[in-house]
């Protein structure tokens, strides 16, 4: 279905050939990105549950808190500790603190109980003055998570497009930083699962318009140079079907005549000029996001996916969006 939308015009959908990169369900870590309100969440749901249909035992983390990743799952809201919201996924929102409070229990054996409020403050004076500190326990939990493999694939709704960078970067800006220790030798391992094109990818959410593509295009080229983890996709939601074809075209033209227009009106007893300018509209819509597709696959590197997804006129996201999406992006993985 969404092969077919995207390939009726659009250009083909670069998939991986023999060889390639893994694509995302092949992957244990992947952080899925995107501008605000192209639908990353609703993306990032759906390969949680298409890989957890598939037998994998997935989470689901929120680290974005404008996100809404249980309601996508018609759940209630999740903590750091996580639930199961579907069979096979488990969610969880990500917590700097409750990060931090897990990491000492873990790694320098300090029992710690409730909040721990003076280092908490210290904490937060630490997380102000050194940039990355934040980042570093967000990407600490999500890393050990897959070096301990609690989970067959960990799925991040990450931050927007204008904040991923930051926390992708800050285990080599801390290891750039600190040079021997404690903290040298845990970033040394995050940077290894981060680094590892096997393991982890990053998968840049859009749509077919301009400003949404114009910052696809940015990022692409700020995680090759300010990262080192791999861009595993693009997905492309909201791409609208191809409804009416050339002479489709040419018809609906000739009927807006005045005088066709009037007698087709008296043919079905109604006003048809609304029926024939929203085909008008389709068709100007769907041409003008062909173009900015066309931009989006010309200024990404050849060896990046660029899947489509549908465009869903849905009024309210939740289950049955999740698994539409997870459907959809099935058939364009080949699966």
């Amino acid at each position: 279905m969404t092969g077919a939308l995207a390939r009726s015009g659009d250009g083909p959908a670069a998939g991986p050939g023999p060889g390639a990169a893994p694509g995302p369900l092949d992957l244990r870590l992947v952080f899925v990105t995107g501008k605000g309100g192209v639908g990353k969440t609703t993306v990032a749901a759906a390969l949680a549950q298409l890989a957890a249909q598939r037998g994998k035992r997935v989470l689901a983390c929120e680290v974005d808190a404008k996100g809404d990743l249980a309601a996508l799952f018609e759940s209630g809201p999740t903590d750091f500790a996580g639930r199961e919201v579907a069979p096979g996924v488990v969610a969880m929102s990500m917590d700097t603190e409750a990060s931090l409070r897990e990491y000492l229990k873990l790694n320098l054996r300090i029992p710690v109980a409730g909040r721990i409020s003076p280092l908490a403050k210290v904490f937060d004076f630490v997380a102000t003055a050194a940039p990355g500190v934040r980042e570093i326990l967000t990407v600490g939990k999500l890393c050990w998570e897959v070096r301990e493999r609690h989970y067959d694939l960990v799925v991040v709704d990450a931050p927007a497009t204008g904040h991923i960078i930051g926390q992708l970067a800050a285990p080599q800006a801390i290891n750039d930083l600190v040079k021997v220790g404690l903290i040298r030798s845990q970033t040394d391992w995050m940077l290894e699962i981060l680094s590892d094109p096997l393991q982890t990818g990053l998968v840049v959410v859009t749509t077919p318009e301009e400003m949404p593509v114009t910052e696809t295009l940015e990022l692409s080229g700020r995680v090759a140079t300010e990262t080192t983890v791999r861009l595993a996709a693009v997905m492309v939601n909201r791409v609208l079907p191809e409804l009416f074809g050339i002479h489709e075209e040419e018809v609906f033209a000739e009927l807006r005549t005045p005088r066709l227009q009037k007698e087709l009106s008296d043919l079905v007893g109604g006003d048809v000029a609304p029926v024939l300018e929203g085909a008008r509209l389709a068709v100007t819509m769907r041409r003008t996001r062909a173009g900015h597709l066309e931009r989006l696959r010309a200024g990404l590197p050849p060896e990046v996916p660029v899947l489509y997804l549908p465009y869903l006129f849905a009024r309210f996201h939740g289950l049955r969006t999740t698994k539409q999406v997870a459907t959809s992006l099935a058939e364009e993985l080949g699966l």
